[in-house]
């Protein structure tokens, strides 16, 4: 991939008050405490907070030198403008003055690009995804695709992708496609690989780059010591991954490391994947998450987990 990514990247997900409102100041705290520790990647998209991640990550990265970072948002949701009352049905708390339209035609993508910059404020983004076409392959395959191709080929975007939250049409995209970088959430973690085998792959035969996300496999992986409410997927783990988790986490803890930092680690050991990007809401959040991304992992960690047979043999690590 032609644009450099930091690899520790801010997800803006949680700032677009991502289950809970946050104030103002405590996004733009996340964004600084970011900078502060040296990320310079920073991913939203129109989805998140309807608008509210885009308008705040703008505010929060304004003043600072603009070819010092990378920004990545999405196309694939266009935001028209709703009666305001109620709060948003898709996990974000805020006042439903938009809905969502999924648009993944030419059109659709070019207006929403040019929604996402005035947003951001800013006169560019370095990558666009395309987001979650799950069931619109042919339109994005057909149209949204060849747009950011054009875009891509005029210079007004550096890199084009897909994101999602599985590695089958992904890699549909990159066997079929000249695609820069995916961005995966889930599927490669510390808890379960099924993009292992073919995904990635494919992805190191045609240069394309990864971005791991969702790493945490929506918190399941989020704390030292695993809770039995802990979620997987954003539904309540299963009873048998949740001892899967705990029995990784003990492996850590005999090694003097933790779950969070041994799964943030985890994605990057694969040659395909370039950057991890972890959602913070907070300063403190973000503290944490790069301080898990710094830690030194011993390489006996490694070798336990596979002589237990909590992590296969041919998972490369770091």
């Amino acid at each position: 991939m032609k644009v450099a990514v930091s690899r520790l990247g801010f997800g803006a997900a949680p700032i677009g008050n991502l289950y809970r409102e946050i104030p103002d100041e405590e996004a733009l705290g996340a964004v600084e405490a970011a900078w502060q520790t040296g990320v310079r990647y920073f991913d939203t998209a129109p989805h998140y907070g309807l608008g509210l991640s885009e308008r705040r990550l703008g505010l929060g990265l304004a003043g600072r030198p603009r070819d010092e970072y990378v920004i990545s948002t999405k196309v694939g949701r266009l935001l028209e403008p709703a009666d305001g009352v109620g709060l948003d049905d898709e996990g974000f708390a805020v006042p439903r003055t938009f809905r969502r339209i999924r648009d993944y035609s030419a059109d659709g993508v070019k207006r929403s690009l040019e929604s996402s910059l005035e947003r951001l404020g800013t006169d560019r983004v370095e990558i666009v995804y395309i987001h979650d076409p799950d069931d619109y392959w042919d339109v994005a395959f057909s149209e949204a695709y060849p747009a950011l191709e054009e875009l891509r080929s005029q210079g007004v975007v550096g890199a084009i992708g897909v994101g999602m939250n599985q590695w089958e049409m992904p890699e549909r995209f990159v066997r079929e496609t000249d695609i820069d970088v995916v961005m995966l959430a889930g599927r490669y973690t510390l808890l379960e690989q099924p993009a292992l085998p073919s995904f990635l792959p494919a992805c190191v035969e045609r240069g394309v780059s990864v971005v791991a996300c969702g790493v945490f496999n929506s918190g399941l992986l989020s704390k030292p010591v695993v809770p039995a409410d802990a979620k997987y997927n954003y539904e309540e783990a299963p009873a048998a991954l949740v001892a899967r988790a705990r029995a990784i986490a003990e492996v850590c803890g005999r090694h003097g490391v933790t779950l969070p930092e041994v799964a943030i680690q985890f994605a990057l050991g694969h040659p395909a994947v370039v950057s991890v990007v972890i959602g913070s809401r907070n300063a403190e959040q973000m503290t944490s998450n790069a301080s898990y991304f710094s830690a030194s992992i011993p390489a006996g960690l490694w070798e336990e987990l596979k002589s237990l047979g909590l992590l296969d043999a041919e998972v490369p690590t770091p």
